[in-house]
């Protein structure tokens, strides 16, 4: 079952929805979003375009990091390409939460196309705080 929080930052996010992001799976500290590579995504050497990989690993970062409720941004993220994706490709983000410390959070997204890895992404998030 979808985190609450989870599906209200999704039902909010244009950005993502627009790229085609289907959110599969998603709990306590994880995520699974996948995405199919576009003609809008491919670059001039008709490669997936890295920004649109980086934004698949942000989004399920996004989904995990928000799954245990309060509202929770990045603080940085890297990202390092394994494999070129392609026009067609069904990539999958897989999310982990690998630690939560007070405020602060780490995220490990391994981007997919099948068995094969393309992209692995860290990411370190921050909850804010309530305001008042």
């Amino acid at each position: 079952m979808i985190p609450e929080p989870v599906r209200r930052m999704l039902d909010d996010d244009l950005a993502s929805r627009s790229l085609g992001m289907r959110l599969v799976d998603a709990g306590p500290g994880f995520a699974v979003v996948r995405m199919t590579v576009t003609e809008t995504m491919v670059n001039g050497h008709a490669l997936a375009h890295g920004g649109f990989v980086f934004t698949l690993a942000d989004t399920a970062f996004a989904c995990a990091c928000n799954s245990h409720g309060p509202v929770t941004v990045a603080a940085g993220a890297d990202i390092t390409f394994v494999a070129s994706a392609r026009l067609g490709d069904e990539l999958e983000a897989r999310a982990e939460e690998r630690v939560r410390y007070g405020r602060s959070g780490v995220y490990d997204v391994t981007v997919r196309r099948g068995d094969e890895v393309v992209a692995e992404f860290r990411g370190r998030s921050r909850t804010l705080r309530a305001p008042g």
